[in-house]
């Protein structure tokens, strides 16, 4: 009898995604996926990996860097069905792209300084862009930002493609008129009642927000999951007080709610 085959994880991955998409014995869930379907999976994973990143839990961070891995090869396999590219090209790719884009590690380009390198970097990427962009559709420094990104940080990228034409404030201070002009605007919409624009008022509000916050060097993004878990733990925290106290939060006013959470707010000073 001769000896099964000893296959790398990597390769044992490869063949247990293929063994799930199988037709006949494969998994009827795994069969039944499409790149849409699989799309917000992907998403989730990802938002994962970066919560295990926050919290330092390198156990974790291994286990999600697997759910989102497979995510990859889950794209890949689907791909390989419909006669596109299989998980070797992706790898491939990706290589031969990293190599393009180091040309200071892997060939004889050199740079002076981190300026230099990142100016070498955002070149080699436009050319990318433009070998991407469709024949019919004219050039814009906008090209290549993703429509799937979440809003706040498309909203930075977009900016910052924008000021590397010019098109941007000259430093944060500059900022605030703006943040001022487009909230008068929102009060003003919703004084007259105008409900069809007030979504779009608010965006504008969060746009400009979102361009002070570049200039001050912080990630919108970032620092908005923060504010989240900061109120997440916060509001965890006026339910024990609550509990403890054989109250329940929905049965006290806002302002006995109030006092409780500036109560949790001390203790964690």
């Amino acid at each position: 009898m001769s000896e099964s085959p000893v296959f790398s994880p990597w390769e044992a991955l490869v063949a247990l995604m293929a063994r799930l998409r199988d037709p006949v014995a494969g998994c009827p869930w795994d069969r039944r996926q499409t790149f849409a379907t699989i799309a917000p999976y992907t998403l989730e994973e990802a938002y994962e990996v970066l919560e295990a990143i926050a919290r330092g839990d390198m156990d974790e961070l291994r286990e999600e860097l697997g759910d989102l891995l497979f995510q990859v090869v889950f794209h890949a396999r689907m791909a390989e069905e419909a006669g596109h590219f299989d998980v070797q090209d992706v790898a491939r790719g990706l290589v031969e792209k990293m190599v393009r884009r180091h040309p200071h590690v892997f060939g004889e380009v050199r740079h002076e300084d981190e300026a230099g390198l990142k100016a070498a970097w955002e070149a080699q990427k436009t050319l990318e862009r433009e070998r991407k962009r469709p024949p019919d559709q004219p050039p814009s420094a906008l090209d290549g930002v993703a429509l799937a990104l979440p809003a706040l940080t498309r909203a930075v990228k977009l900016q910052k493609r924008a000021a590397r034409e010019g098109f941007d404030w000259p430093d944060a201070e500059a900022v605030w008129p703006k943040i001022d002009e487009e909230l008068a605007e929102l009060r003003a919409g919703l004084a007259a009642g105008d409900v069809a624009n007030i979504e779009e008022e608010v965006g504008d509000v969060l746009f400009a927000i979102t361009n002070l916050a570049r200039k001050l060097g912080v990630d919108p993004e970032a620092a908005l999951r923060g504010c989240n878990a900061k109120f997440e733990r916060r509001y965890r925290g006026m339910e024990a007080v609550a509990a403890a106290r054989g109250l329940r939060l929905a049965d006290l006013t806002l302002d006995e709610q109030e006092a409780i959470y500036r109560e949790v707010k001390r203790g964690e000073a």
